[in-house]
């Protein structure tokens, strides 16, 4: 079961439901699933899962992306590898010929059709990835190079390591980046079911109906989880009530939850009404997961 953890914006809650959801599960404390539980932080960009798991550092490894790199003394000067690049990534002047990395997508149209071999494809490092276990919980993250343009490639390296890395009897939480942008699509695109954690302000409303337009384009199965419930108003819960879009938990606002985060500590240990509203999401998403 692959479980992706989505906001509309940052600052919802999403990390800290990913992270005490993720945790709770390798304990293994209700549901009796024996099964691998794995977190993966998508959000790469900042990725801040680990501030609340500690795991011991088992792997760690450089991501790349292929970039071309222009030779000379074989150019002629053709202007063909500027013509091929949808992406404005080359730019050929009478003497010489500049490649913009930044703008790349790593297509291979330049290398595979310049008539004279002169653009080969050289690995840029674009971040990294680690592995972490703490007790039965799997914890993976990539960071992403600062000065990257995009947190695609990384994040679908990522999720390839993964699948690569885990199968069979695992339930993967994957912590996504905020937003409905390009890294939010990759991260989701795939995922057997998407938790979108809103918070009950006009803002966060806004937010929500724009990611769950997106959801809704990628066909996924998905549900809401109100983060911070009893703060502003309850547009939150007429508006999925009259969309029928299924509410699978109300997280409470409350000053402990706030202080515990901020000391980096998981909130089910010491809350019990967190614990079993995480508890009964889970059972949501499970029952969600297998209707057809």
């Amino acid at each position: 079961m692959n479980i992706a953890i989505a906001s509309g914006k940052g600052g919802t809650g999403k990390t800290t439901l990913a992270s005490n959801l993720a945790s709770l599960l390798s304990k293994n404390t209700k549901n009796q699933l024996n099964k691998k539980i794995i977190l993966v932080d998508l959000d790469v960009e900042e990725p801040n899962s680990g501030l609340f798991i500690k795991g011991k550092l088992t792997t760690q490894e450089d991501k790349f992306r292929a970039v071309p790199m222009w030779n000379n003394k074989k150019c002629t000067f053709c202007e063909q590898c500027k013509s091929f690049c949808n992406f404005n990534a080359i730019a050929v002047l009478p003497n010489s010929v500049l490649i913009f990395p930044e703008l790349c997508h790593s297509c291979f149209a330049c290398t595979e059709l310049c008539p004279d071999d002169a653009l080969k494809m050289t690995d840029r490092k674009i971040g990294t990835l680690s592995h972490y276990k703490l007790n039965d919980l799997v914890f993976i993250e990539s960071r992403l190079e600062i000065g990257e343009p995009s947190a695609v490639p990384l994040i679908k390296q990522t999720k390839e390591y993964v699948n690569k890395k885990f199968s069979g009897n695992t339930i993967i939480i994957f912590d996504s980046p905020p937003g409905t942008s390009c890294p939010v699509i990759e991260s989701v695109k795939n995922m057997d079911f998407v938790v979108l954690v809103t918070e009950p302000t006009p803002f966060g409303l806004h937010d929500l109906k724009l990611a769950i337009e997106t959801v809704k384009k990628l066909n996924r199965k998905f549900a809401v989880v109100i983060n911070k419930y009893g703060i502003g108003n309850n547009d939150v819960d007429k508006y999925c009530e009259k969309n029928k879009i299924p509410i699978i938990g109300r997280i409470p606002d409350m000053k402990k939850i706030a202080e515990l985060y901020s000391r980096g500590k998981l909130l089910y240990d010491e809350i019990i009404e967190v614990k079993e509203e995480i508890e009964n999401i889970f059972s949501e998403v499970t029952t969600l997961c297998i209707e057809n």
